[in-house]
Order: C-alpha cells, then sequence, then structure tokens
C-alpha cells in the first residue's frame, strides 16, 4: 500500500471528550482529514513544537526525546500511522543509527510530537483514510485556518468553559509580553498561547 503525507492542520478543544484536543491532520494533495483525539499534556508538547515565539525554560518530555537521540546519533526518518482500530490510532516511529533503521511502536500524540522536533514527515495508508478521513466543507475549512503552511501554523488550545477565557485586548503591548514571558517562565502554556494570539493580532 502507498503511504500518503500529512501535515497538520490545527489543535482545538474537543467537544467530544473533556480534557482531551483534536489534532487535526490533512493530506498534503487532497481535501481529507484525519481527527485525532489527544491527551492535553500531548496538545501542549505538539503545540509548542510548532511556536516560535514559545520556548519552554525547561525541555519537555518530547524535547527531551530529542536530545538523547542527538546525543547517540539516532534519527527518526518518519511517522507513519498504520492502524486503526476501535477509533484508536496506532503508529510506528521510522528510526535511523549507523545506516541502520529501526521500527518503534509508539502513541500517535507522542510520534506526531516528536516528528515535529524532527522536522520528520507524518505518513498513512489510503484505508486509513477511507475509514476515518473527512471531507471539510468551505466553512469548516474558514474555522481552522490557522493551516496551510506548517511553518506558520497557529494552534490555539481552546478552554471547554468560554467564560474562564481571560480577556487579553485591554493590556498594552508591553504588558502583554511581559505577561507571555510570565507565563512561559512558570509553563503556564496555555495562557501563553492565548497571550502569543492576542499580541499576534495586534501585528
Amino acid at each position: 500500500m502507498s503511504l500518503i503525507k500529512l501535515t497538520i492542520k490545527g489543535i482545538s478543544y474537543s467537544q467530544t471528550q473533556s480534557g482531551a484536543y483534536a489534532l487535526v491532520l490533512s493530506e498534503m494533495e487532497g481535501k481529507r482529514t484525519l481527527p485525532i483525539i489527544i491527551g492535553a499534556f500531548e496538545a501542549q508538547s505538539i503545540a509548542i513544537a510548532l511556536e516560535k515565539e514559545i520556548r519552554p525554560p525547561r525541555p519537555l518530555t518530547h524535547d527531551l526525546f530529542k536530545t538523547f537521540s542527538e546525543r547517540f546519533k539516532i534519527t527518526v526518518k518518519q511517522v507513519i500511522i498504520h492502524k486503526l482500530v476501535d477509533g484508536i490510532f496506532f503508529s510506528s516511529l521510522i528510526c535511523v543509527k549507523d545506516g541502520v533503521e529501526e521500527i518503534i511502536d509508539t502513541r500517535t500524540s507522542d510520534a506526531i510530537a516528536i516528528a515535529i522536533r524532527f522536522l520528520a514527515p507524518i505518513y498513512t495508508y489510503e484505508n486509513i483514510l477511507d475509514k476515518a478521513g473527512i471531507y471539510l466543507k468551505v466553512e469548516e475549512e474558514i474555522a481552522i485556518k490557522e493551516i496551510l503552511e506548517p511553518e506558520a501554523i497557529q494552534v490555539t488550545l481552546e478552554q471547554a468553559d468560554s467564560k474562564n477565557i481571560s480577556n487579553f485586548s485591554k493590556y498594552s503591548l508591553q504588558e502583554l509580553h511581559d505577561q507571555l514571558k510570565e507565563a512561559v517562565e512558570n509553563e503556564n502554556y496555555e495562557k501563553a498561547a492565548k497571550i502569543r494570539d492576542e499580541i499576534s493580532k495586534r501585528s
């Protein structure tokens, strides 16, 4: 079976599972998307890896994995989402060391968080897209428009209760930058992402 290359479209709060997030992948040459439910930690790790402005003061688990791998000259060549059983996706890391290729089973959320850090491509098979792929309508494309260019992706981690979302519009740019720095230092990355979004609106 031929592999189909995927790109990350965005991350949003899951409306179906409390405390979870929906990671949306899209085929590079087509309109199908692959929504995958992931945990808050993995969503945070993926969002931070995609960010340019937010850098955690201490390495996250997936950052540590990359540092460890590079120290021992192991490269992640690609990620393959190879199986779907009862709504659960199974993935593999294709790793290379000294020219020898190894396949390591992993959770899909971890595989993608690692792939981003290694700039490794993400693939799946046609039968998986047939089973779980969704064709987006135009209005849905607009709703998750933080996509298109992987380098320019902007990820917003939305809270379930919109009443609890802070309104940052009343702060000056300097105050926002100060709050962004404080949020990153305190490892409050959801707050940092929201402040970053407000700063981006004013740019």
